[in-house]
């Protein structure tokens, strides 16, 4: 589709002039343009100027957004978003002081989505996906990263993949995925959590990347989940079968998870709520990508990694929502803007680097989207703001007033 998008108060375009990333004090250059314009021609960024100057060809639609902001789309590149049933009755245990721990040793957690979720249908699954992937449209997210991890057993593992390769194909957003079958040992491998790697290793690998199912594969590398040589086994095996790893890293504690996933070159770790300073000097010798995830500290009232140490350092960081029914019931990346920026020392342009081009030089693809530059897709979004900081200042609501997705504006 050819669009002219005129009038733009302030245009962030995030600018990476090439870069994969931006790290350090880079986070902080948002290359803002005001009183601006963009052309847009099959679906890709062809011109950007200034309003007065660049001026739409004949038959061409027109948006005129009346002095509003546009930011590229964020990108989320770690959300739980297939799964079945809900876990309210979890919240109110913790309210009462339950440890995340104790609910799980109460037949809670994981086990207790996994349960859902494999009774759920396909069909199930994917309505469920489709309503929460649109409400992420609306709040201002066209990329999206998808794991598996609540079936935990060969067929249920596959039925989610399968669901989220159909919704890649159908919905409007960009959908990315990734296997987590090492999310947790299932019941029928309780004793016998070796049993349930060589499972993972010499069947589901396997079959996954024979039908191109999933781009990723992670591991939630964690005591009391899988350990360090688990984790390795896992990721060794992803690699032979061209899968890129990435690592739910340092969550709940330290004992090395995020230098694993530097030592093999995971796209990313993830969390590290833990993340020690022995650790990020490791990270700073390595292309992974640091995903912080604010919602599940601020949800489970856990420590915030420590990302004013992560940037400072010169270490790519990203920021992403972790959606999922237990930890982090939310998908609004507004809101991890303003966690961000309030509890875990970030400015407003950090936090925004962070949630788009960072977020896509965590799934591969910000040659292609996280900034608006001429050549990038057209995933940009419209706020019904004045100036971009306002954004995580007025938080709790929805600022978006139009969506535009590969140069087609969406409508709700």
């Amino acid at each position: 589709m050819n669009l002219f998008i005129t009038n733009i108060g302030q245009l962030v375009t995030v600018a990476s002039n090439g870069k994969r990333c931006k790290t350090g004090k880079q986070m902080r250059e948002l290359h803002i343009l005001e009183n601006a314009a963009l052309l847009i021609e099959n679906g890709i960024i062809k011109k950007i100027g200034n309003a007065n100057e660049l001026k739409p060809v004949e038959d061409i639609d027109v948006v005129d957004v009346e002095g509003k902001v546009v930011l590229p789309g964020f990108v989320d590149s770690h959300t739980h978003t297939v799964f079945a049933g809900s876990r309210e009755h979890e919240f109110a245990m913790r309210a009462e002081g339950k440890t995340y721990q104790e609910i799980a040793e109460a037949g809670g957690g994981i086990l207790s989505t996994m349960n859902a979720t494999r009774e759920a249908s396909k069909r199930d699954l994917y309505r469920l996906a489709e309503r929460r992937l649109t409400d992420m449209l609306r709040h201002g997210t066209t990329t999206i990263e998808i794991k598996s991890g609540y079936g935990l057993s060969p067929e249920a593992e596959m039925k989610i993949l399968e669901v989220m390769n159909d919704l890649k194909r159908d919905h409007y957003a960009t959908l990315v995925t990734t296997f987590l079958g090492a999310h947790a040992f299932p019941p029928e491998y309780k004793n016998d959590h070796n049993g349930y790697v060589e499972k993972i290793c010499n069947y589901m690998l396997p079959y996954i990347a024979e039908r191109n199912l999933a781009m990723f594969v992670d591991v939630f590398c964690e005591k009391g989940y899988f350990d360090l040589h688990q984790t390795e086994q896992i990721i060794l095996e992803a690699k032979t079968h061209g899968l890129i790893p990435k690592l739910h890293a340092d969550q709940l504690s330290s004992f090395g998870a995020a230098e694993l996933g530097a030592k093999h070159n995971a796209i990313s770790v993830d969390h590290l709520e833990q993340l020690t300073d022995a650790s990020i000097e490791v990270l700073k010798n390595s292309q992974t990508v640091a995903t912080v995830l604010p919602a599940a500290s601020f949800f489970l009232n856990h420590p915030y990694a420590p990302a004013r140490k992560i940037i400072d350092a010169g270490i790519p960081l990203a920021i992403a929502t972790d959606f999922n029914p237990g930890s982090a019931m939310c998908y609004s990346m507004q809101i991890m803007l303003t966690i961000a920026c309030t509890q875990m020392h970030m400015t407003p342009e950090e936090a925004i680097t962070a949630a788009t081009l960072n977020g896509a030089a965590a799934l591969g693809l910000s040659q292609e989207v996280g900034s608006i530059e001429v050549g990038k897709q057209a995933d940009v979004v419209v706020y019904d703001v004045k100036d971009y900081r306002y954004i995580p200042y007025h938080f709790g609501v929805n600022h978006v007033w139009k969506v535009v997705k590969n140069g087609v504006v969406l409508e709700f």
